[in-house]
């Protein structure tokens, strides 16, 4: 007998602060039912941050979480986007049509503009990259099948006005919001800092609870990006965090203790089951992840950890060894 299926949500607008809007917008991902974008006040309108995901009726739900706060699209004066990932980004180009407003975002932005420009190289490029990390043709098959059905969760191609990079002030109400680098999760992630009132908008870098993804294939090494990026972000000594995913917190430093442990022990792991016979990346899945490391869940997890073990070899502690496939084993470190 079949299992019930979750509701899917709806947007949902709610006020944390004086000027500032959680806009809670659905998904249609397995585990992650919904993201946040916010609105801030600033001056006669707002300034968003972030979009939700492009799919059909999903402007539908920005707009029903805006009008609970009493606010529109037409009051949006200026988009900003903490990263390039289909959920916070991908209503941009409809947003941008409907309000007439500028799109700032980092330029990093291949890992998200590559797909919609030649979906099919794309594929074929994490085809190849699964291929060499030992994925079965079999399995691989099947997926690349479903993937070919995918919407690209884009209403339309990433245009900004601005590069949303160190230097940049975002204008609002509650003050200067300035911009903080913070790779890892993707090239072009950044977050925002108030620091009078010491609010961090952390997109996904920081997240209500800890969980952790990495772009693999577009910096040498995202894992040591994240971790130079919570160095960063430590530094801002924030004591409020609006973040992609969640609930906003206030203990910041301990998520960002949570998330340094969290890596330290999926490397160990890692390095640990390399450390005798060598293994593909494929193999090591059910290893590290268990019963959760099924079909609808393995690309994920195999992007993370093909991350961890790029992690491994740029801190010497790991070597990739050519072949068809490739494997990986721990090197004797001094």
């Amino acid at each position: 007998m079949r299992k019930p299926t979750r509701p899917r949500e709806v947007g949902r607008g709610e006020k944390v602060l004086p000027g500032v809007w959680r806009l809670r917008l659905p998904l249609p991902w397995p585990g992650v039912p919904h993201c946040n974008a916010w609105a801030l006040a600033a001056g006669d309108g707002i300034v968003l941050v972030d979009t939700g995901m492009h799919e059909p009726g999903s402007l539908d739900h920005l707009e029903r979480a805006l009008d609970q706060v009493g606010l529109g699209l037409e009051l949006v004066r200026l988009l900003v986007c903490t990263h390039a990932h289909t959920d916070h980004c991908g209503q941009a180009a409809a947003i941008v049509e409907r309000a007439g407003c500028e799109l700032w975002i980092h330029p990093r932005h291949e890992h998200f503009t590559a797909t919609p420009a030649d979906k099919e190289a794309s594929l074929e490029r994490r085809l190849e990259v699964a291929r060499q990390s030992g994925v079965p043709e079999a399995p691989l098959r099947r997926w690349a099948e479903q993937r070919k059905g995918d919407r690209l969760g884009a209403s339309g191609a990433l245009a900004p006005d601005r590069d949303l990079l160190p230097g940049v002030i975002v204008e609002t109400d509650l003050g200067e919001w300035t911009v903080h680098e913070t790779p890892g999760h993707a090239p072009s992630h950044v977050c925002l800092h108030q620091a009078e009132r010491r609010i961090l908008l952390s997109g996904d870098h920081l997240l209500g609870r800890v969980s952790l993804y990495f772009d693999y294939g577009y910096t040498p090494d995202p894992v040591g990006e994240f971790l130079r990026s919570l160095d960063a972000v430590e530094g801002l000594d924030a004591r409020l965090a609006l973040s992609g995913h969640g609930r906003p917190f206030t203990d910041v430093s301990a998520h960002i203790e949570a998330n340094r442990a969290l890596v330290a022990e999926r490397l160990a792991t890692v390095r640990t089951q390399i450390s005798g016979e060598p293994r593909t990346a494929y193999e090591l899945g059910p290893v590290i992840y268990g019963e959760g490391f099924r079909p609808e869940l393995a690309g994920w997890l195999m992007t993370k950890l093909l991350c961890y073990l790029t992690h491994l070899e740029a801190t010497g502690a790991a070597r990739r060894l050519a072949g068809d496939p490739e494997r990986w084993s721990a090197t004797a470190r001094l």
